[in-house]
């Protein structure tokens, strides 16, 4: 619990909405007790790393699922349980967690695992921060695990965020490249299942991995875990039906326990700022626009501005015309079109279907094949899984693309009775 602010009447001693704020926290990692539904993907995480506290040569694992199904959440508990069933049996681990979103470059994810590691052992050698190359970084991590462990299990995380993935066979290979005698137990966690089609043979080889895929929440585990984070707030603070609201409202759009929890700190938030004593449904409802917009633009962050340009592609569609779901092609008519009003070339058809698709597996849009009849064959509909108003809202946070139409201006266009693409120029 936070200590309470002295007595300066700039702040405040006694924080009216939260109590223990740290459990709403994204990188909190919860006890046991408070982990919901997610015993099997413990149990699996476990069995593939576990080895590791027999002092063993732990597998490789690739964790894929989309964002908030708790893999990283899990990732880190079984770690952290392996390394503590380790000690008690006398084989010194080490656990090193690795944000490759931040640290996106070989470079960065080995500075950042060497310089973890000196934090927790008494090696005496300095480590510079910059000017030196991947290599010496390698020098680093080598070292110290030949001199203090024996075994680490080093947790990549947003792992297809990194700009190369040769880490990848520096850690799997360095037993057998005499770099090292310690066990290296690697675990990369990635939204995208299609990661793996990206390595390099070579690479893919050494990683050698088995995969295990996070479904997501459904509302009663929702409403669980949201229960297990209400001593967060101060007592009689959460109204009732606010737990039962944030639950359903992150089940219906994602199944995503992080957006689900962030919704309810940014409701107490608000009311915080606007200086009310409880946390109500009307907040609840507030907080998960924000954090609606929040999830499109994080989930878009990595993604390709083609990608950006598809989802507000199929959101146009859908603001301006009288339907939820619109064919591949139709969506590329509208694509090309919003291409030409921010210079961008086109990719492909295909290529804007791959777009697509990566957008289904992250949950942003769904995709349903139908058959048009004997005429027309079969093909895909999409439709988006959230307001295209948040769409808009997150694509234009690029600032490459701040001159896309707002929403506003989509919403007042008159949709055409011949069904043509939407005269862009109009908003130009």
């Amino acid at each position: 619990m936070a200590e309470q602010t002295s007595g300066d009447p700039l702040f405040q001693s006694h924080d009216p909405i939260f109590n223990r704020k740290e459990l709403l926290h994204v990188g909190h990692v919860p006890d046991e007790d408070r982990i919901v539904g997610r015993d099997d993907e413990i149990q699996s995480v476990a069995a593939e790393v576990g080895a590791i506290t027999r002092g063993d040569p732990p597998n490789n694992v690739m964790i894929y699922g989309k964002t908030g199904t708790g893999k990283s959440l899990i990732s880190r508990h079984v770690a952290t349980r392996a390394q503590n069933a380790a000690r008690s049996n006398e084989i010194d681990c080490a656990v090193l967690y690795v944000d490759c979103s931040e640290a996106n470059t070989e470079t960065r994810a080995t500075r950042q695992l060497a310089l973890r590691l000196k934090e927790q052992t008494e090696y005496q050698q300095n480590i510079p921060l910059r000017g030196v190359g991947t290599m010496e970084y390698y020098q680093h991590i080598w070292r110290i695990l030949e001199d203090c462990f024996d075994a680490v299990i080093v947790i990549l995380d947003e792992i297809d965020k990194l700009d190369n993935s040769n880490i990848l066979m520096q850690l799997s290979r360095a037993r057998e490249a005499q770099k090292t005698d310690t066990y290296i137990g690697v675990i990369g966690i990635s939204n995208k299942v299609q990661y793996r089609e990206t390595l390099d043979e070579r690479i893919d080889s050494s990683f050698g991995h088995r995969e295990l895929f996070f479904h997501p929440y459904d509302a009663s585990q929702l409403r669980e875990i949201m229960r297990n984070r209400e001593d967060a707030f101060q007592p009689d603070v959460l109204e009732d039906g606010t737990i039962e609201l944030c639950a359903a409202l992150a089940a219906k759009k994602h199944g995503d326990a992080r957006k689900a929890i962030e919704i309810l700190k940014e409701a107490g938030e608000l009311a915080r700022r606007t200086g009310s004593e409880t946390v109500s449904e009307a907040h609840i409802q507030q907080a998960q626009e924000v954090a609606e917009i929040n999830r499109i633009e994080e989930l878009t962050s990595g993604a390709t501005v083609h990608a950006k340009l598809a989802l507000y592609a199929l959101a146009s569609r859908i603001i301006t015309g009288s339907r939820e779901t619109y064919k591949t092609r139709e969506i590329y008519e509208r694509y090309v079109g919003i291409c030409e009003l921010v210079a961008n070339d086109p990719i492909t058809e295909n290529g804007l279907y791959r777009q697509l698709k990566e957008q289904a597996f992250l949950g942003v849009i769904e995709s349903e094949k139908t058959g048009g009849g004997r005429s027309q064959g079969s093909y895909l509909l999409h439709r988006l899984v959230t307001d295209p108003k948040h769409i808009v809202k997150a694509v234009r946070r690029d600032s490459s693309l701040e001159e896309l139409p707002t929403y506003d201006q989509l919403r007042d266009t008159t949709p055409s009775t011949t069904n043509r693409d939407l005269e862009l120029d109009s908003f130009s």
